[in-house]
């Protein structure tokens, strides 16, 4: 099962090696990793997308991490998540329109016109991207990358006024 993780450290040299590490050495692979700095410049949001059973031992461990502020498992349905992707397509001249016509169901935009392809950037939830990749595989997949997913949780809308609370360690 994937987990997203959000892990609030201190901005300081060294602090994305030691998670990663971390995570490394307990035989975790990592999906997903995108790092940035949040509002307050002191501080950085590594987000992660782990595969693995129960996140509960993880979460404490990197609790332990020296420049570790927050932990917090993010919820599916309590998060807003995307990803951005370009992908390059083969899209000769007879093919070009349909080709452009199909990635505008998904609103990807062409970045790049060359010859014979097509590079697209799409950005959304992960499913659309996968979904838009699924679409385009017919004409031919010449080059792909994506970012690390990004996640934060959704602002509680509950009809009492009371706010949903993520889980955090």
């Amino acid at each position: 099962m994937n987990h997203v993780i959000s892990v609030l450290v201190e901005n300081k040299p060294g602090v994305l090696a030691r998670v990663s590490s971390m995570f490394a050495r307990r035989g975790f692979n990592i999906h997903s990793l995108a790092v940035s700095p949040t509002t307050d410049p002191l501080f950085s949001r590594i987000t992660m997308v782990i595969d693995g059973p129960d996140m509960e031992q993880i979460i404490k461990q990197l609790y332990k991490l020296v420049h570790t502020v927050k932990v917090t498992e993010m919820i599916p349905g309590e998060m807003v998540q995307r990803e951005v992707m370009l992908l390059r397509v083969n899209a000769d001249r007879a093919q070009r329109g349909e080709v452009l016509d199909a990635a505008g169901i998904f609103e990807a935009k062409a970045v790049d016109v060359g010859a014979s392809s097509i590079t697209f950037e799409v950005s959304g939830d992960p499913d659309r991207l996968a979904d838009f990749l699924e679409l385009m595989k017919p004409y031919g997949i010449v080059d792909l990358a994506k970012s690390g997913r990004i996640a934060l949780g959704r602002d509680a809308k509950s009809k009492n006024g009371a706010k949903s609370t993520l889980r955090s360690a």
